[in-house]
């Protein structure tokens, strides 16, 4: 399934069919930042913090390229779709997990 560019926000999470999730940490233009879980994740058991993006580097690519992935339909919190709204904290989380920060003041600041 492909995305709809306009349907696109940040803090929105979505899982490609590698089974990698993607969290979407800032937007400016036709440009983004996210954070990639690595492939092949486990299924999401989420409390307000635990987000699957320890360690993994935040990746800043065109929002078209990101729309292309092929994303699947998965279960949060007892619900099933293709994404979800993250909550602030973690969406911070994801931001921290993969040390965004600076690259999004960047992206924000251009």
């Amino acid at each position: 399934m492909r995305l709809k560019e306009k349907e696109i926000a940040v803090g929105d999470l979505y899982l490609t069919t590698a089974n990698q999730y993607r969290a979407v940490l800032a937007m400016k233009g036709e440009f983004m930042i996210y954070a990639p879980s690595s492939e092949g994740a486990a299924p999401l058991n989420l409390n307000a913090t635990e987000m699957p993006f320890q360690n993994q580097p935040f990746k800043k690519c065109q929002i078209v390229t990101f729309a292309k992935k092929d994303y699947q339909v998965f279960d949060f919190k007892g619900s099933e779709g293709i994404k979800y709204k993250l909550a602030e904290l973690q969406l911070a989380e994801a931001i921290a997990q993969c040390n965004a920060k600076s690259a999004i003041a960047t992206l924000l600041a251009e």
